[in-house]
């Protein structure tokens, strides 16, 4: 069946033109935790929280600071990653984060023993 990935603004409800839509499902494979990533060429901004830093969740370019300002609000006492400063990458993705998610890191069967 098809289906898409439909991406809305946590503050105002905007979508994503279509290029940073692509920008944002490729994004979608990331394996980060507590990292603000940039989403070009719209200027959106996402948040990856995961576990105890909350949901992941998507900015627009107007709504940037209120996503920084919330994030920080609600999970800056728990970590050091809600306060990281700008400039944000635009991928997380290392050899190491390439490796894991070809081994099935993104997966939500266990890999154990697998190396």
């Amino acid at each position: 069946m098809p289906s898409r990935l439909v991406f809305r603004c946590e503050f105002c409800d905007a979508a994503p033109d279509p290029e940073t839509q692509l920008t944002l499902e490729f994004q979608l494979r990331e394996l980060a935790f507590g990292a603000y990533v940039d989403a070009p060429p719209g200027g959106w901004l996402t948040w990856y929280g995961s576990g105890p830093l909350g949901p992941r969740r998507y900015a627009c370019d107007r709504h940037r600071a209120d996503l920084i300002a919330y994030v920080r609000a609600h999970y800056g006492a728990i970590a050091p990653n809600p306060w990281q400063r700008p400039p944000f990458p635009m991928t997380t993705r290392t050899a190491d984060t390439g490796r894991a998610i070809r081994l099935g890191g993104l997966s939500g069967m266990p890999k154990w023993g697998r190396w």
